[in-house]
């Protein structure tokens, strides 16, 4: 059987559940690699995915004999084979943060289950802890976005637009193996800096601009992430201390970044450096990414702490942002080891100066 969805059913059971219905097409892709509309079910006895005459060819060419997983075409099932499903289910799973309460009702009424459970994000949790395969992918990304940074700084001149360069992002990712764009590209340039998630315009660039680039790719599903801050033909002198500031504070994260370190603890140092020097971090100081670009734990004093662990996937991305002026943003993706962390984007982060 699948791997991963024999880890599931083990998984329910220590949670006194006999079955799970998996709407989340993300979490359907995770455990089975099938993309297309449609439902998974995991009953007592057998593993099933029920999709529309659309998808059907596409998913048997997916399956294999090892997953162990019937194809049903929507068409085909009847009222009695929906009720008969969970029979002798006293407890059936479902994605408590995915599914709306009209869904909700229907799984009841549709499948005759006494009781629909929480499972508490069992398969993100897991997702989180990525496996040999997921950490190929996603190596694979972060090289193509690093590629695409060192082909940006000989592309990118004055009088550009940031849109023009946006799409220049997503032309070479499409022309150099990926997917596509694993979330919109931001570029910002000079006082459109100072948004952290500013939307590309039609400014041009200019002589002396700060120019912020966050993006990422999906390769085989999988994202990267990475933000460098660069500048056309010369760095101006007040904006020196403020970048300064945030790569010393993104180098001395990724000296943190282990196994068993908490996410709030490392989120809290860089806030307390920050305002020993009169700034603030806005944002978080990073998140988890996989098959979706943000993804949990969040590295954040705010959020739920977490004790990061072997085979995680985060970003380090501290910024700061002057309303109106500018803003400073450094950010690469990283694999957490048992006793340090490995930066999987590789890109040059001293002051990177183009000659425009």
């Amino acid at each position: 059987m699948n791997s991963k969805i024999q880890w599931l059913r083990e998984k329910i059971i220590r949670m006194d559940m006999q079955g799970i219905i998996i709407s989340n097409p993300i979490n359907i892709r995770y455990l089975t690699n099938i993309e297309a509309e449609g439902i998974l079910l995991l009953t007592r006895k057998e593993n099933i995915y029920i999709t529309d005459s659309r998808y059907i060819e596409k998913v048997n060419t997916i399956l294999t004999v090892e997953d162990d997983i019937i194809v049903y075409n929507i068409t085909d099932v009847s009222d009695y084979d929906r009720e008969n499903f969970f029979m002798f289910c006293e407890n059936v799973g479902f994605e408590e943060n995915y599914v709306t309460y009209a869904k909700y009702k229907e799984y009841m009424h549709r499948y005759k289950i006494n009781n629909l459970c929480e499972t508490d994000n069992i398969i993100e949790k897991q997702r989180a802890i990525k496996d040999e395969e997921e950490i190929y992918k996603i190596r694979n990304a972060c090289k193509i976005t690093d590629n695409c940074f060192e082909y940006l700084q000989s592309f990118i001149k004055k009088g550009m637009t940031e849109i023009q360069i946006a799409k220049e992002v997503e032309n070479y990712f499409i022309a150099n193996g990926a997917d596509g764009l694993a979330f919109d590209a931001i570029v910002a340039s000079g006082e459109n800096s100072s948004m952290p998630h500013a939307v590309p315009t039609s400014r041009k660039i200019q002589s002396g601009d700060i120019i912020t680039i966050d993006m990422g790719c999906k390769y085989e599903g999988y994202c990267s992430d990475m933000t460098r801050t660069i500048f056309v033909e010369y760095v101006q002198d007040y904006i020196k201390p403020i970048y300064d500031l945030v790569l010393k504070n993104q180098e001395l994260t990724l000296r943190e970044l282990h196994d068993g370190v908490s996410t709030r603890m490392v989120s809290k140092m860089v806030e307390g450096d920050f305002k020993l020097h009169n700034q603030d971090l806005v944002h978080a100081l990073g998140h988890s990414l996989g098959l979706e670009i943000h993804e949990n734990p969040r590295l954040s004093s705010r959020a739920v702490d977490v004790l990061l662990k072997e085979n995680m996937i985060v970003t380090d991305e501290p910024g700061i942002y002057i309303p109106g002026k500018f803003g400073v943003r450094i950010e690469d993706t990283v694999l957490i080891n048992k006793s340090n962390c490995e930066p999987l984007t590789k890109s040059k982060k001293d002051y990177v100066v183009i000659k425009g």
